[in-house]
């Protein structure tokens, strides 16, 4: 995964290359955005450039490391937390995450599975666990990152209002609870809150654990 982290001249020998990782990534990222992940190729990419793909190969050894470079190049750095209250810091740092899946629907598939990390996600990462609490063990402390981005991608994965309105227009008998739910949405409102119900949920129940555990610490040096 060199690649990601410095960089590569292209090779010693031969012309000074013609094109940078940055901007193979921003090409890519230009067909991705357009026609999703499955339209990027070496060839394509090349084609777009106005190069050959085995000119291409110079920079990137295959659709695997072009990916990689196009995920780090999309997802950019990582963003500046508010300092102060850990929960409000969380919720900008998964807001931001949801941008970058907006903005770039196939990064949901491009951040799966076993693939080399670069700077720039480790660094998405790496602000997100500073700003949890204390109390948390090391793995823990991964496993609330894990969750609040698991919660982030389901929601933005989860399918559009319109089809299930329009499959309940005939068939609402058959689906009585999804039913009752929307007409209380019509009289009550609070409709499409998924992302922050779910997300202010997470963090209730890591600042109840942490809390527990700091009474519990209290207790304990109390009795001893």
């Amino acid at each position: 995964m060199d690649f990601l982290w410095q960089e590569r001249a292209g090779g010693k020998r031969g012309p000074k290359p013609a094109f940078t990782l940055p901007a193979i990534a921003d090409v890519a990222i230009a067909v991705a955005d357009a026609e999703g992940l499955s339209a990027v190729s070496m060839q394509r990419v090349a084609a777009d450039l106005g190069c050959t793909k085995m000119a291409l190969y110079r920079y990137l050894d295959g659709k695997s490391s072009l990916v990689a470079v196009m995920l780090e190049r999309g997802m950019g750095e990582p963003p500046d937390l508010p300092p102060g209250d850990w929960r409000a810091a969380l919720a900008v740092w998964a807001e931001s995450l949801m941008s970058v899946f907006a903005a770039h629907p196939w990064s949901l598939e491009a951040s799966s599975g076993s693939r080399p990390v670069g700077p720039h996600e480790l660094g998405w990462m790496e602000a997100a666990l500073a700003r949890l609490p204390d109390g948390l063990t090391g793995a823990e402390r991964m496993d609330a990152v894990a969750v609040v981005a698991g919660h982030v991608r389901s929601i933005v994965v989860q399918p559009g209002e319109s089809g299930m309105l329009a499959a309940l227009t005939e068939h609402a008998a058959r689906f009585p609870a999804i039913s009752a739910a929307l007409a209380d949405i019509a009289v009550r409102g609070g409709h499409d809150q998924a992302f922050r119900f779910g997300l202010e949920r997470i963090l209730d129940g890591l600042e109840r654990l942490v809390t527990q555990r700091k009474q519990a610490s209290v207790k304990d040096s109390r009795s001893g």
